[in-house]
């Protein structure tokens, strides 16, 4: 529902907006940006004052702000409305200034309530100071945050100015959107060993009699097998919301990633893959990389897993001092390349988001976001290419990491 006023009168009292105060044939005192007067003579206009009381704000533009601003006087008329603003809305900002808030504003609620004449900044309560953001719509329905501020000379003086927030919706919306797809690919992958465990576990504990030791032995392995795999999902699903709010924790201890990548090896050739599918390639005088165990364990195993699984060919892994950074700090650089495909040039800039997952499906599509979150909590740096034998190569460089009270 587009907001409008008919007639001049019918415009100024659905305005939300206090009396106008009378003319003064002298100078009149009008608010600055921090609270303070500036003198203004009679022929000044309104977006004038405000521009002078934003450039006496450490020399702040509106349009350099990347919101909306929106801004209106004692009146209730709008004297600031900046770039930001006019995108947002489509509303030239000249056209905007002097108008009413409401009309410069038209905002409804999302069950298509007039929002300013519920809200009446300038004639509700006296100990008011705002409004929260909140999902507000333009005429045309599209959708816009918006907060307010009502600035007061005194706590429960009248409102001298009102500033508006204005943000699109496009960012929460696409956030909005991961999460649900993060929802969607976790009750996805859990349905399946959930449904394997519950349906053993059913079938043993209501037949026990009925199976010999070998089968019972094999049924508990599967069970075992698929309550790993949930245990390795929770921990992706963990480490992602670490990694998102930025808590993720390193325990930095000294660490012999040639011994790491080793074990690694070890259990893909104990797990059915040739030795002649790896070469390692550790050269010399590598400068001591402390990092957390743990977690170099989580790359390097996502890593190896990447190329076994979607590579083709020798698996080279290549370990190397590095320099990192614009001032040299000593660093460890690690390569894992494979022979396969490749991954095509469209598709570099997307193999570190969520849920990718290349042309092979399986797997949660995680594994290599969780990785570029680990190695940026190091400090490090981590890159997709295509390697000398075609296949994919992954570089990252971790920094040495020494602690402080080493140094």
């Amino acid at each position: 529902m587009t907001v409008g006023t008919d007639s001049p009168a019918q415009a100024r009292s659905a305005a939300p907006h206090a009396p106008e105060p009378p003319p003064d044939p002298g100078a009149q005192e009008s608010p600055g940006a921090d609270g303070t007067t500036a003198s203004a003579g009679a022929g000044d206009s309104p977006a004038s004052s405000a521009s002078a009381a934003f450039e006496a704000f450490a020399g702040v533009n509106p349009d350099d702000l990347p919101d909306g601003l929106v801004v209106a006087d004692e009146t209730g008329r709008v004297v600031c409305f900046n770039a930001a603003a006019s995108r947002i809305t489509a509303v030239p900002g000249d056209r905007a200034l002097g108008l009413p808030l409401d009309e410069a504003l038209p905002l409804e609620d999302l069950k298509g309530s007039r929002w300013w004449a519920l809200t009446d900044p300038y004639g509700g309560l006296a100990t008011r100071r705002g409004q929260p953001e909140r999902n507000l719509l333009l005429p045309g329905g599209r959708e816009v945050l918006v907060s307010a501020r009502y600035v007061r000379e005194r706590p429960t003086g009248p409102v001298r100015r009102v500033v508006v927030s204005l943000r699109g919706t496009e960012a929460r919306r696409r956030t909005e959107r991961s999460h649900a797809e993060l929802i969607a690919t976790v009750a996805h992958e859990l349905r399946s060993p959930l449904t394997s465990v519950k349906g053993f576990t059913a079938t043993l504990l209501g037949k026990w009699e009925r199976f010999n030791d070998e089968q019972k032995r094999l049924m508990l392995e599967t069970v075992d097998a698929d309550a790993g795999r949930i245990k390795r999902l929770i921990a992706e699903l963990l480490d992602i919301s670490r990694i998102d709010s930025g808590r993720l924790e390193v325990r930095r201890q000294p660490v012999d990633i040639a011994a790491a990548i080793g074990r690694h090896v070890q259990v893909h050739t104990t797990g059915g893959q040739s030795p002649d599918r790896f070469f390692v390639r550790i050269r010399p005088q590598l400068p001591a990389l402390w990092a957390d165990p743990d977690k170099i364990d989580q790359i390097l195993g996502n890593l190896l897993e990447n190329a076994v699984r979607h590579g083709d060919g020798t698996v080279t892994i290549e370990v190397a001092p590095a320099r990192t950074g614009d001032d040299g700090e000593e660093g460890t650089e690690v390569t894992v390349s494979d022979e396969g495909p490749g991954i095509p040039e469209e598709s570099m800039s997307r193999v570190f988001t969520r849920f990718w997952r290349g042309s092979k499906r399986g797997g949660t599509g995680l594994g290599l976001y969780i990785v570029k979150g680990v190695v940026e909590a190091h400090g490090g740096t981590i890159t997709v290419g295509r390697g000398p034998r075609g296949g994919a190569e992954f570089r990252f460089i971790l920094p040495v990491g020494t602690p402080a009270h080493l140094i």
